[in-house]
């Protein structure tokens, strides 16, 4: 009998590709990059360097590449347009950018600064959700612990008597029995509606209809329009400073778009400025989405040629409003925790003292 072979899994490769690389790693790399090519080193040696001191092994293996690609006479664009998950088209526009003009440093700078914005832009978001989704999730968990395990023993006795229960604590007691005795049911259901919502968020008319319910919700809809806004004119200035042509820029910029009425409006822009329209002409009619504000300035920097300029004002005052936003959010979000769960304590408290006062008026 032919022996079977068996191959040993390389669990350390898998681990390796497994392994994230975040923005930091990415600002980093272009960073260090910028100061060694502006120190004098090459390419190739200045790759060499990075690739011995990045602690990533995922990333040093990509860069480790880039560096033999680059070495056999590869440009640097083509070489990172191998790598789309690691460098997005943002990165790479920029970077052939600065190689057909002769100004790969600043470029590099540009990409620098462009992305450092972007980080903390996402990171102010990121925070402000934090504080508010670990209070839900917390109050959920406190909710199903009393619900399943604490109140069954009290409202047992409850469903002994013989008198007439109110419809608050009738309704606790049909979700706690519910819960107790189809818990595995209620678990399948929940996951299958969160495996329908996974299987139809990338759809079209799913996101259409989601993205507009979300612009046009109290407080989070400004959130979402100033954070779109800020990524529009801070991704789209540092692309036209770049030299990259606008209507390359637009298609990149929409890219990097969150919401998919955004990312629409942009790809239509980008396809009327061919025939000779201005951009301030093409967003105007979207003042849900680009305020009179942005198209205004807009309309000055392209009638004055200063457009790469302006937009860097908007992306610096959009970036301001989304601060100031999420700040007021925060001091409006705990004071509404705390009524939240005061008005679900209150009810759990309700729905127990009242048979509790009943039973008393019995004697």
């Amino acid at each position: 009998m032919p022996a079977s072979t068996s191959k040993k899994i390389d669990w350390n490769h898998i681990l390796e590709n497994l392994q994230r690389i975040t923005l930091p790693q990415k600002i980093f790399f272009v960073d260090s990059l910028r100061v060694m090519i502006k120190a004098g080193l090459s390419v190739v040696e200045a790759l060499r360097i990075l690739a011995l001191q990045t602690p990533n092994p995922r990333f040093k293996k990509i860069i480790e590449a880039i560096k033999k690609n680059v070495e056999e006479g590869h440009s640097l664009t083509e070489t990172l347009e191998k790598f789309p998950s690691v460098f997005p088209p943002i990165f790479v526009k920029m970077i052939s950018a600065g190689e057909i003009s002769g100004r790969l440093e600043d470029t590099l700078q540009q990409i620098v600064i462009q992305m450092k914005k972007s980080y903390e832009l996402s990171s102010k978001v990121r925070g402000a959700m934090i504080y508010p989704a670990v209070v839900l999730v917390a109050m959920l968990g406190i909710g199903v612990e009393m619900v399943v395990f604490v109140l069954p023993k009290l409202l047992a006795v409850f469903k002994e008597m013989n008198i007439a229960l109110p419809i608050p604590t009738r309704i606790l007691i049909a979700l706690s029995d519910f819960l107790i005795n189809h818990g595995i049911l209620a678990l399948i259901s929940i996951g299958a509606c969160v495996g329908a919502l996974i299987a139809i968020h990338k759809k079209l008319w799913f996101q259409k209809f989601w993205h507009m319910a979300i612009i046009h919700f109290p407080i989070i809809g400004n959130i979402v329009k100033q954070v779109n806004l800020a990524r529009f004119t801070l991704t789209l200035s540092s692309l036209l400073k770049s030299t990259i042509p606008i209507i390359d820029a637009l298609d990149i910029t929409g890219q990097v778009l969150g919401n998919v009425h955004y990312k629409l409006i942009v790809k239509e822009t980008s396809e009327q400025i061919k025939s000779g329209r201005t951009l301030a002409e093409c967003l105007t009619p979207y003042p849900l989405f680009f305020p009179p504000l942005t198209t205004q300035m807009i309309l000055v920097g392209e009638q004055s040629g200063k457009l790469e300029e302006m937009l860097s004002e908007l992306a610096a005052y959009y970036d301001n409003e989304v601060d100031r936003i999420l700040k007021n959010i925060s001091t409006i979000i705990e004071p509404l925790m705390i009524i939240i769960l005061g008005v679900v304590v209150g009810a759990l408290a309700v729905s127990v003292i009242m048979p509790l006062y009943s039973l008393a008026e019995g004697f």
